[in-house]
């Protein structure tokens, strides 16, 4: 299966485990889903259990680690739940597919695992909603193929809220990884490095997007006032879009919509232009 069905199938396709075990709850991603673990931040914020459960999240090249990891867990006196995307069986408790998608199939499980099942079925609609607008090709009315235009020829600077920062390490994991393409987290503080980094070579600003990723805060909106006259355009994509109470939907949403995808939609290989060779 190709990975633009992959993404098209890819919202209410969790089947894994949705038991609710014990509380309290730790959380830790190595390898492959890394970016799970920091997406479930709202819900379970990463952190080692003394009691409880310990989720650590794996695949097969950092099984080494989450094994230390899970022995750190045992003897500190909490259960552990090792997911992973593959490995020695023997220590796996849930396995979940590989690849780009095991971001979402590690966020969903955290989620049912520690009573989110409502945010769990909230991020699946607001995923089936997505899916659905991006297999257009007026790119007026599909969200993926109107950002992959505007970042076309461009260098993404990701920027996003404290406690949002899984976001832009999301991105720029989805431009690398799937839209072969570079972009530059500017994380913590914005505004030293904003405010500085442009004023050795003014021209150092051409050809680059500042992209603000969930809500836009004051720091933040100072950051883009800063933006705005150093690049060639300030894109926001907001939370209020996929409005739900707490973060951790939306904040898969936005991952869905992350700026390597465009070029699997159907139809968007073959248009021109576009942010990558899928």
């Amino acid at each position: 299966m190709s990975l633009a069905s992959l993404l098209l199938a890819l919202p209410h396709s969790y089947n894994g485990p949705q038991q609710i075990q014990p509380s309290p709850y730790g959380v830790v991603g190595t390898g492959d889903t890394v970016l799970a673990a920091a997406l479930a931040g709202p819900l379970i914020p990463a952190s080692f259990a003394a009691s409880g459960t310990q989720f650590v999240l794996g695949s097969p090249d950092s099984s080494a680690l989450a094994l230390e990891y899970t022995a750190l867990a045992e003897a500190a006196g909490a259960q552990v739940r090792w997911v992973a995307t593959g490995g020695d069986a023997e220590h796996i408790n849930t396995l979940i597919p590989a690849g780009v998608t095991a971001t979402y199939h590690g966020a969903q499980y955290l989620a049912y695992a520690t009573g989110n099942a409502a945010e769990a079925e909230e991020a699946d609609r607001l995923l089936a909603a997505l899916a659905e607008r991006c297999v257009g090709d007026d790119p007026e009315t599909n969200p993926a193929r109107e950002l992959a235009w505007r970042l076309h020829g461009r260098t993404p600077l990701l920027l996003a809220d404290e406690g949002s920062e899984a976001l832009v390490l999301a991105w720029q994991h989805l431009l690398a990884r799937v839209g072969k393409s570079y972009a530059v987290p500017v994380l913590g503080d914005p505004l030293p490095v904003l405010s500085g980094m442009f004023e050795a070579r003014h021209e150092q600003g051409d050809a680059k997007v500042g992209l603000i990723l969930g809500d836009l805060t004051p720091r933040l909106d100072l950051a883009r006032e800063v933006m705005e006259s150093r690049v060639d355009e300030v894109i926001h994509l907001p939370f209020a879009e996929y409005s739900t109470d707490t973060p951790y939907a939306p904040g898969l949403a936005l991952w869905y919509l992350g700026p390597g995808l465009p070029c699997t939609w159907p139809n968007w290989a073959d248009s021109r232009p576009k942010t990558a060779q899928c």
